[in-house]
């Protein structure tokens, strides 16, 4: 089976980065049926959402920590770009900031967080070799 291209501009994963995330992950199990399986992150676990009788990831709630701990409690959303240090370079050009990053996730996979002129903030993502999304 040959790997899934995603389009440059498309939304491969959603993110929300909080202080308090297992309880917020437990939110989200009980009200949109989603169920949390932990991601090890070293000393403590961030959550895959998995959507039930599919184990298919869906989103990730993440603790406000380390590099995570200035992002805002909001769902972060994730955009493939084919050049992420082109797309950060106009971000700045355009009168956006780089908030977060560029940071290594994995082999080929670079992100950061821009926060649009209007004060939004987005993911962008760099995949050398995408498959299925974020996380692969």
């Amino acid at each position: 089976m040959s790997p899934k291209v995603i389009r440059p501009g498309s939304i491969v994963w959603t993110d929300l980065t909080v202080e308090k995330a297992p309880a917020i992950a437990e939110f989200y199990e009980a009200v949109a049926g989603w169920k949390p399986e932990e991601v090890d992150m070293g000393d403590y676990a961030d959550f895959n959402m998995v959507l039930p009788g599919t184990g298919k990831a869906v989103a990730g709630i993440c603790h406000a920590r380390g590099q995570n701990a200035n992002l805002p409690p909001q769902w972060l959303m994730y955009i493939v770009v084919t050049d992420l240090d082109a797309s950060m370079s106009e971000c700045w050009a355009k009168g956006g900031r780089v908030i977060l990053g560029p940071k290594d996730v994995g082999p080929g996979e670079r992100f950061c967080v821009v926060r649009d002129p209007a004060g939004a903030v987005a993911a962008l993502i760099q995949q050398s070799a995408p498959e299925d999304g974020f996380p692969a």
